[in-house]
């Protein structure tokens, strides 16, 4: 995939300085740069230290033996069966555990 940059004001080949194709020169739309804002600071939930870039939460889920949560991991697909739980936390039975 060729790699873009932007110089003089104009996006152009990182590698040959070839100004991209425009979209009537193309077969398709034009590709697009992708920016993903960092995340908001937070204290870890584990020892309480700062966490304040994405590669931060990298370090500190894996200083702590720790996974990203999905739904998809959890035997209720993050559906709550717990009566008792779902009481002391406001939440609601699902539907198949009640």
């Amino acid at each position: 995939m060729t790699k873009y940059v932007k110089r003089d004001g104009r996006w152009v080949d990182a590698s040959s300085g070839e100004p991209m194709l425009t979209e009537a020169q193309r077969k398709g739309p034009i590709p697009t740069p992708m920016i993903i804002s960092d995340i908001q600071p937070y204290r870890s939930p584990v020892d309480g230290r700062p966490v304040m870039s994405r590669s931060d939460r990298r370090d500190d889920l894996k200083r702590h033996g720790c996974v990203e949560y999905e739904p998809s991991l959890s035997p209720t697909k993050g559906k709550i069966r717990n009566k008792r739980f779902a009481e002391k936390r406001g939440l609601t039975v699902s539907e198949e555990y009640r």
